[in-house]
């Protein structure tokens, strides 16, 4: 990582940790076949981070990528430790995990600080959020472990931050915007809030706290329902093209990560047979001998890993726990031969294709009714013993002390509060309510100047009606006294006499607001994901602004966005035409910029001209680069153009 030459001491260096994908599966799959790798792996971390001050998220050949979320190295370190596995500095893995979590980078400064990402300051950010929070439940749980108690309260907290961006109203975890909700929304559109997936693939990713998703719907059986939705809805994928996404039954996608632990998260409900029946129905859908054999991307090891733990009849739901929610197993016979010299062996009687119900289990020639297994009944061999039917057991595995188990107990936060309307902008007055998502607590809010941070709060007994451009905060105050993180909104009063008209067509996804975007005064952020801007494809933009009177223009201006890997290109010219009547238009100027075609860094460019012409209607015309050419790795594709704010002085 620091570019020079070391030598690993004692242990064995590796390389392609592609952890979004392989702490899921992968990874506690080695902590039972491959502790010394399991080892080496983690040393191999902390190299990374003596190196280069930072825990791998995406390390290839000893490079960071970071091309994928999160900080899963913890989740690596702490199931091994909590696995037994030793043989590293568990108090220096501590010290680079808190590292990891206390950056300000990829949304964990809004993180850290609001208690949640908001969608209209990072891209990704319910997908971020949620699985900062179980990562952050891994640092909480090693701190506890190593009795650093500070450290526990300060990440068990953050642990619970997946709460502020469930919606009860629609059940879905849901992007914030503005203070309030992204609206309109739709749990099936695949847009750049969620990372290579939609509402469906992440509501459920709470692997650290089931318990507590499950109050969050209001019980057990609402949250079933909602699961059994998700494998039968006959709902199509809506919003962009995301070529990950595949291996669909309803809106579960096995051909990518996200999804890999929700069949088995019946066994935390009390539904064990609906576990057995969705993970033998995968297994059959999902995998095959054939050139097309995986549903999705092999992702260094993940979707084999989910066959293997699933085809032994186990898996590992959340890494960190020692518990492994047990499945419907694939052979008659399975055998793990351990580096301790045990054996342990699972035997599945009258399995086949059509009986994936377990009907009763013995382990060691006991009894058992547990719908999962603890690691130490591995490590330490024996035989686990299933009798297979095509008739579900209903009555085992229902009982509390017979599921696997995923809570947080302690140190409960104060949900955050939200705001409506989350629209930014409005033209004569606005009425602003607030509502809260947890019961017995107390609003309070106030409202200032734009940019003002301060001022008295106010208990919030009624809407608000603002008629001016305001900001205003909000936070809850728990009967025992905690207070949630502050929720922030800005509303911008539009008194444009202005109006346009937009003759090209927007991308679906890139419509930036609506037309009147283009106007209302907010200038679109560098981060163009966050949905300011607006995407033309293959075609020049083209746009009308009625003045409403004739009037000399002094200036006018646009912004445009290049980022070439994103197929997203600064137009090859910009032209402004003047007219009195609206259909007969004059040049009044080109405008060029110096951003170069081939230039890979983000762009934004505001493109000016000044100018001594009168008119009622301004044209603006910005042609589209066109096909991407050759050196280029979309090549022959279309070129967006992007453009956000248009000017007149």
């Amino acid at each position: 990582m620091d570019k020079k030459n070391h030598i690993a001491e004692n242990h064995d260096q590796y390389t392609v940790f592609s952890l979004w994908d392989t702490y899921r599966g992968l990874h506690p799959l080695m902590t039972i076949i491959d502790t010394k790798r399991t080892r080496d792996f983690i040393q191999t971390f902390l190299s990374h981070y003596e190196k280069g001050g930072l825990l791998p998220v995406w390390e290839l050949a000893g490079n960071e990528t970071y091309c994928m979320i999160a900080y899963h190295s913890v989740s690596v370190i702490y199931d091994a430790w909590k696995k037994g596995i030793r043989g590293f500095d568990a108090n220096k893995a501590l010290t680079a995990m808190v590292n990891s979590a206390r950056k300000n980078h990829f949304g964990l400064e809004f993180y850290k600080n609001l208690g949640v990402i908001p969608g209209d300051m990072e891209h990704e950010s319910v997908s971020k959020t949620l699985e900062y929070a179980y990562d952050d439940w891994c640092i909480a749980m090693m701190a506890k472990d190593l009795g650093n108690e500070s450290i526990y309260t300060e990440f068990i907290q953050r642990a619970q931050y997946y709460k502020n961006i469930f919606d009860p109203k629609t059940g879905f975890m849901r992007p914030r915007v503005n203070g309030g909700w992204k609206t309109p929304f739709d749990p099936t559109e695949v847009d750049f809030h969620f990372t290579e997936a939609n509402s469906w693939q992440y509501s459920f990713y709470v692997p650290h706290d089931v318990e507590g998703l499950a109050k969050l719907h209001k019980g057990e059986e609402n949250l079933i329902k909602k699961i059994d939705e998700l494998f039968q809805t006959q709902q199509g994928l809506s919003g962009r093209e995301q070529v990950d996404i595949t291996g669909l039954i309803g809106q579960y996608a096995h051909g990518n990560e996200p999804s890999h632990h929700m069949a088995y998260l019946y066994n935390y409900l009390g539904q064990p047979w609906k576990t057995q029946q969705r993970v033998r129905q995968i297994m059959d859908e999902q995998y095959s001998d054939k050139p097309d054999g995986l549903s999705g991307n092999e992702d260094c090891g993940q979707m084999s890993a989910w066959y293997v733990l699933s085809a032994l009849g186990f898996y590992p739901v959340c890494p960190g726990s020692t518990q492994y929610s047990i499945g419907t197993p694939l052979f008659p016979k399975a055998n793990i031969h351990l580096e301790n010299g045990n054996t342990f062996t699972i035997e599945a009687h009258g399995v086949n294709a059509s009986s994936p119900y377990v009907q009763s289990m013995t382990l060691n020639g006991t009894a058992y009714s547990k719908s999962y297994l603890e690691h130490s009944d591995i490590t330490q061999g024996g035989v686990l013993k299933l009798v297979m039917s095509s008739q579900a057991n209903l009555q085992s595995g229902i009982a509390k002390n017979e599921r696997p188990a995923s809570s947080i107990s302690a140190k409960s936060i104060t949900i955050l509060p939200y705001l409506e309307p989350s629209e930014r902008v409005f033209k004569d007055q606005m009425e602003i309510s607030i509502q809260k998502l947890q019961t017995g607590t107390e609003i309070l809010y106030r409202l200032t100047a734009p940019g003002k941070k301060s001022g008295k709060w106010k208990t919030y007994t009624g809407p608000i009606k603002i008629k001016k451009s305001s900001d205003i905060q909000v936070k809850c105050l728990s009967k025992d006294g905690n207070m949630s993180q502050i929720v922030e909104g800005s509303y911008h009063k539009f008194s444009s006499e202005y109006s346009i008209e937009v003759l090209s067509k927007p991308h679906p996804q890139y419509t930036g607001g609506g037309f009147e975007g283009l106007i209302d005064g907010i200038n679109g952020t560098e981060n163009w994901r966050l949905g300011g801007w607006q995407g033309y494809w293959g075609q020049d933009f083209e746009a009308i602004i009625d003045l409403g009177k004739v009037k000399k223009i002094k200036e006018v201006s646009a912004g445009f966005a290049q980022d070439l890997r994103s197929w997203i290109v600064m137009p090859s010219e910009v032209e402004y035409f003047i007219s009195n009547d609206g259909f007969h238009f004059s040049s009044i100027g080109k405008v060029s910029h110096q951003v170069k075609a081939d230039d890979y860094d983000l762009q934004k460019v505001e493109l000016n001209l000044r100018s001594k012409a009168k008119g009622r209607f301004l044209k603006i015309k910005a042609k589209n680069y066109g096909k991407l050419p050759e050196w280029h790795l979309g090549a022959g594709g279309d070129a967006y153009i992007f453009v956000d704010e248009i000017n007149v002085r």
